[in-house]
């Protein structure tokens, strides 16, 4: 045995059954990339001595499994190359894994627009000629099946089998931004590259959390102390979630108004459905319901009916002509109903939906032609006026305690779908995130900063290279709004740059005011690219960001703006600025270039502070030579 076999460790010992085979992690698969140069540490359960081979290790690496089973073995990896086949044995078989490379692999993950994928829901842009143009043997996908857990998991499930090679069948299913990174890596590194999926949308970075970074961020006290009184056990946090629960009933029960569902509210305010609660009463949570009358032909009564109600954001009894037939929890959940036949009568026929709103949107939502009643074959559209009646307003009581089998409980997405990859050896990690936290801007940055740290220590990398995306603009386009919440968390986001190895790209210029999810992934993993080959690669010939704001000079009312490279202007004057005046009014500035690298502004009372591409959607088309963005940034007199 050579020094390649020294380094071993002995795992904790859990008991296994006498014919069991071979355990592995779920990232053990055919079609793996690890990461060159590096240390893998292979954990699981086997029967007696256990032997690690590879074509690029001299000898064997052996390991003794305990009398439980666990054993725990690191190897080297090589240089980047392959195709190597992997062995583990123990006493009674052994697992071949082929097709493994030495290479290069990143983590993606993040919430909807990194789990945006090329085809399905996602149809990025140009996607049906991405993905008939997808094999590519040098980029490998894994994805990580969506999980929740109340404490770190040692395993996990994966999506198509395990890792897969780029293929029309591949891609259509997955994270786009982590497979256009991946090709445009190995095509610029020449050596194979592998990217984790580890994604799932709507979700609060909390979420992704460890249990050690939440507790030291305000805000979710009562939360860990859950987690922390539970210690692991499902039926402790059941507990306390029912008795939280509970209490908060209680506060509401004063409130809630009785309803009849079989008889519809003539008077009830109208509103469209399918659509959110807010379009018509704005920032509502609470209970309401809503109702709809339709007729059904006498051919059709007597006979079972399906409904069809699209969405419904966050829980929903529905009743036919008075009686329940349904009920569901989950925002994301389809709501489809079966109507017996003996309720269906010819003529009017009233559904009634209570709906439970806690917080954010709320409401029946989807598509109109989701909205249904009938059959497959035979449909009577729902979609159009709805009859709606608040029964509780929450605005006075404190939000309903989040579940903890909900994807947003803090911690959850980390215990399942990240704390099991931390022994599997990573360059690095991509992140877009951030749009569950807008309108937390003020505890997001310190929430970002944890987060990182804390998975570079699990994973006892402390300079793992940490990138992330600054969100895209999104909604109505406005001149002036300096109390933008989207804004403010892109602001938050970069308080994360304070961490060594962390920088950003920025979409603030590729995004869509009508769709949360803009469709040109390309240009959003191509800058992440950028970033890598220019940080983790050292590229530095490479351009990874557009000029950054340098500083800002307040004099004679007027504000010159310098920045650290020279900047042109996409279209025929500059824009995007907004300045404070010593009045406390924003306006928007006259706008001068001065020379290649500085902005004048001017206004008709003295500028006291500036602010960049500050609003949901925002306008500013300030450009580095390379065609990147300026990114939104505010200065202030001192």
């Amino acid at each position: 045995m050579n020094k390649l076999s020294a380094i071993l460790l002995l795992g904790i010992a859990i008991a296994i059954p006498v014919d069991a085979e071979i355990k592995l992690p779920g990232y053990i698969t055919d079609n793996m990339v690890v990461q060159r140069n590096s240390v893998m540490k292979i954990s699981g359960r086997a029967r007696g001595d256990v032997s690690v081979s590879g074509a690029w290790l001299e000898s064997p690496v052996y390991v003794a499994a305990g009398k439980d089973g666990k054993f725990s073995v690191d190897i080297p990896t090589p240089s980047a190359g392959g195709p190597y086949i992997l062995t583990i044995s123990d006493k009674d078989g052994s697992k071949k894994f082929h097709n493994v490379w030495s290479g290069e692999v990143w983590l993606c993950s993040g919430q909807s627009n990194m789990e945006m994928p090329v085809g399905g829901w996602g149809k990025v842009k140009d996607y049906e000629k991405e993905i008939q143009n997808a094999s590519n043997p040098a980029v490998h996908l894994l994805q990580v099946k969506k999980a929740t857990a109340i404490a770190p998991q040692e395993d996990f499930e994966v999506n198509m089998g395990g890792w897969r090679c780029s293929s029309p069948e591949t891609v259509a299913e997955f994270s786009s931004i982590a497979y256009f990174y991946a090709r445009e890596l190995s095509r610029q590194l020449g050596v194979h590259v592998g990217v984790i999926d580890a994604t799932w949308g709507g979700t609060p970075a909390e979420a992704w959390t460890p249990l050690q970074g939440v507790d030291e961020i305000a805000g979710f006290e009562e939360e860990c102390g859950m987690l922390h009184d539970a210690g692991g056990s499902v039926k402790k946090m059941s507990h306390l979630q029912t008795k939280r629960v509970n209490e908060w009933n209680k506060m509401i029960s004063g409130n809630k108004g009785k309803f009849n569902h079989s008889k519809y509210v003539a008077q009830a305010r109208k509103v469209n459905a399918p659509d959110y609660i807010e379009k018509s009463i704005e920032g509502f949570d609470g209970m309401f319901v809503l109702q709809k009358e339709f007729e059904v032909p006498a051919s059709a009564a007597g006979k079972e009916l399906t409904l069809r109600l699209g969405m419904i954001d966050d829980e929903d009894i529905t009743y036919f002509n008075g009686v329940e037939v349904g009920r569901t929890s989950g925002y994301s959940t389809p709501r489809t109903y079966t109507v017996p036949g003996k309720l269906v009568k010819p003529g009017k026929n009233l559904i009634s939906i209570e709906v439970m709103d806690f917080a954010g949107e709320g409401g029946l939502y989807g598509k109109p032609s989701d909205v249904w009643a009938g059959s497959d074959s035979d449909r009577i559209s729902l979609a159009g006026d709805w009859g709606c009646t608040v029964l509780a307003d929450f605005s006075s009581v404190p939000p309903r305690p989040m579940s903890y089998e909900s994807s947003s409980f803090p911690t959850v997405l980390y215990n399942a779908m990240i704390s099991p990859l931390n022994e599997f050896p990573v360059k690095g990690t991509i992140w877009y995130q951030g749009c569950a936290n807008v309108g937390r801007d003020a505890q997001y940055g310190g929430l970002m900063k944890s987060l990182i740290s804390n998975w570079r220590k699990a994973r006892n990398q402390e300079d793992m290279p940490f990138y992330f995306m600054q969100l895209a603009g999104y909604l109505t386009p406005r001149e002036i709004q300096p109390d933008s919440q989207w804004a403010a968390l892109r602001q938050a986001q970069t308080a994360a740059c304070e961490l060594d190895g962390v920088r950003y790209a920025t979409a603030i210029d590729i995004g869509n005011p009508d769709d949360i999810h803009p469709k040109n992934k390309q240009e959003a993993a191509r800058r992440f690219a950028l970033i890598a080959l220019n940080d983790a690669y050292g590229f530095k010939d490479v351009t990874a960001a557009g000029p950054a704001f340098k500083e800002c000079y307040f004099s004679s009312g007027e504000a010159v703006v310098e920045f650290d490279s020279p900047v042109t202007v996409d279209g025929v004057a500059p824009a995007g600025f907004i300045a404070r005046t010593e009045t406390g009014e924003w306006v928007r500035p006259e706008i001068s270039m001065e020379g290649s690298g500085k902005v004048m502004l001017k206004a008709f009372s003295p500028i006291k502070e500036v602010r960049y591409n500050w609003a949901d959607y925002p306008d500013g088309n300030l450009r580095g030579f390379t065609g990147l963005p300026v990114a939104p940034f505010k200065a202030e007199v001192r």
